[in-house]
C-alpha cells in the first residue's frame, strides 16, 4: 500500500510531488475519502515543501469528501465563473432568477439534466469583446470625428473638380 512507510515518510518533501504517487493518491482519495490514507493525508500534508502538490492534493481531498449534492453546486459555481457574466446576466440567459440560480449554487436545490446542460451550454460559449461607450474620452472622439468630417469633405470636393 502507498502509505506502507507512514504519511510523514512516504509524503516528505522529494516524494509529495511525484507523479505516481499523486496519481495513486487520487485513486485511494476517491475510493475512501474518509479512510487512513485521507487521515494520513492529512497528517503529512503540512510537512511537504512543494506547495502546488499540496494544494492540488488539499484539493482534492476536499473535493472527494463533497456530498454529490455539494459537487453540483460546485460545478455550477465554476460554470458562473468560466462565463463572465454577473449572477444576474447569467441567471436571465438561462431563464430563470438570480434567487433559483443561488439555490443551486449553495447546493439547497439541486437542478434538473436539462438545466446542468443548459448552465455548461452557457459557460462554454464564446465570449463578445464588449468595449464600454466610453471607451475613448470625449476630446479624443471629437477629433476624430472632425478629421472624418475633414476627409469626406476634401474628398468630395474633389470629385467636384
Amino acid at each position: 500500500m502507498l502509505w506502507s512507510c507512514g504519511a510523514k515518510r512516504a509524503y516528505s518533501a522529494r516524494s509529495i510531488g511525484a507523479t505516481f504517487e499523486t496519481g495513486r493518491a487520487f485513486v485511494l482519495l476517491d475510493r475512501e475519502p474518509f479512510g487512513k490514507v485521507a487521515s494520513e493525508l492529512e497528517e503529512a500534508l503540512p510537512l511537504a515543501e512543494d506547495e502546488g502538490a499540496k494544494a492540488v492534493l488539499r484539493s482534492h481531498l476536499r473535493l472527494s469528501r463533497q456530498t454529490l449534492a455539494e459537487q453540483v453546486a460546485t460545478v455550477i459555481q465554476r460554470r458562473i465563473r468560466e462565463s463572465g457574466l454577473t449572477r444576474v446576466e447569467f441567471a436571465r440567459h438561462l431563464g430563470t432568477s438570480r434567487s433559483r440560480l443561488s439555490t443551486y449554487e449553495n447546493g439547497t436545490v439541486t437542478p434538473s439534466a436539462t438545466m446542468m446542460l443548459k448552465i455548461d451550454a452557457l459557460a462554454r460559449r464564446p465570449r463578445r469583446l464588449e468595449l464600454p461607450s466610453r471607451a475613448m474620452p470625449p476630446d479624443a472622439r471629437e477629433q476624430m470625428d472632425a478629421r472624418d468630417q475633414t476627409a469626406s469633405g476634401s474628398s468630395s470636393s474633389s470629385a467636384a473638380r
